[in-house]
């Protein structure tokens, strides 16, 4: 494999490769930014240089984190939940992300760039949840200037060391990418392994927003446990007859609730995961009659939308 063409390119135009490649990796494009910034850093000639190296990347990486941005305070968390079905983990994905916001704040997208996974989901859930703009953007540039700028210092620093890197893959860049498609197909593997284990763990049987309904009305209605993430139920409000619950305080959400009574998880995350985890770790405390709602919350939102345009008709006649 001959580094020579990209070597030149980053000699010639490093600032435009660097914001190419940055910005196409925060807008989820799978092309590592990171290497690029080491190779650029070790070959700056000049402090000038690098400072032009890090203006590019900065630039690029904030475009990218208002595109982002602006999705989320568009389509709130459909944007996340999109980005995380990508995930090897859908479930965990969406609580997590927005505990990492609701905990730190502002200074979430500070660390972001360092957090492998987070980079992308951070900005989308700061426009869902309406962060100012003005702090969005200094918080986002003051994380990219950070992230970029230990790169390219470390690829000045060790300059010598990247070149010599350089040369080794010219030589035998066969090898290398046989490693690299090695270790890409284990992670395709274990990833579809993952997937194989939820969808497994998730074959128990659902309950439709039709049927929850039917059953809030009935003279044993079921415990209704509602996973949502604190900031979207601040945004949205509570959901009547529902719980507010986290998974590592299962014991305090169920109370003293009888074990043969029904109960219903509820979640606002991709394939149900959190409702479904829920379910699953209810069953293991003993409680016999636990379903997940099919759909989660924006199946059941959709179904009050629905009785309330069909209540509207009925009262216009």
């Amino acid at each position: 494999m001959d580094m020579t063409p990209i070597t030149d390119a980053l000699k010639h135009d490093a600032a435009w490769v660097v914001f190419a490649n940055v910005l196409l990796q925060q807008l989820g494009l799978p092309v590592p930014a990171v290497p690029t910034l080491l190779v650029a850093g070790s070959l700056a000639a000049s402090s000038g240089q690098a400072g032009q190296l890090l203006a590019a990347a900065v630039l690029a990486s904030v475009i990218a984190d208002c595109i982002w941005y602006l999705a989320g305070r568009a389509f709130g968390y459909r944007v996340l939940s999109g980005l995380c079905k990508l995930s090897i983990n859908p479930g965990s994905c969406v609580s997590e992300t927005e505990g990492r916001f609701v905990r730190w704040g502002a200074w979430s997208l500070v660390v972001a760039k360092f957090v492998p996974g987070f980079s992308i989901v951070a900005p989308p859930i700061a426009g869902s949840l309406r962060m100012a703009l003005p702090s969005f953007l200094a918080a986002a540039g003051l994380g990219a200037a950070l992230w970029a700028g230990a790169a390219i210092f470390l690829g000045w620093l060790l300059r010598g060391e990247v070149q010599a890197a350089l040369e080794t893959l010219s030589r035998h860049g066969g090898t290398a990418l046989a490693i690299v498609a090695m270790f890409l197909g284990a992670w395709l593997l274990w990833k579809m392994w993952q997937k194989y284990r939820f969808e497994k763990m998730a074959a128990i049987p659902h309950i439709t927003p039709a049927e929850l309904l039917k059953a809030l009305a009935s003279s044993q209605p079921p415990l209704l446990l509602d996973f949502r993430g604190a900031a979207l139920i601040a945004q949205d409000g509570p959901l009547e007859h529902a719980t507010p619950a986290q998974l590592d305080s299962l014991h305090q959400a169920v109370g003293d609730w009888p074990r043969e009574h029904p109960i219903v998880t509820l979640c606002a995350c991709p394939h149900d995961a959190t409702a479904v985890h829920a379910a699953r770790a209810l069953m293991k405390l003993g409680y016999t009659c636990v379903s997940p709602l099919k759909g989660g919350y924006e199946a059941w939102l959709k179904l009050e939308r629905e009785a309330g345009n069909m209540a509207l008709m009925a009262g216009k006649r």
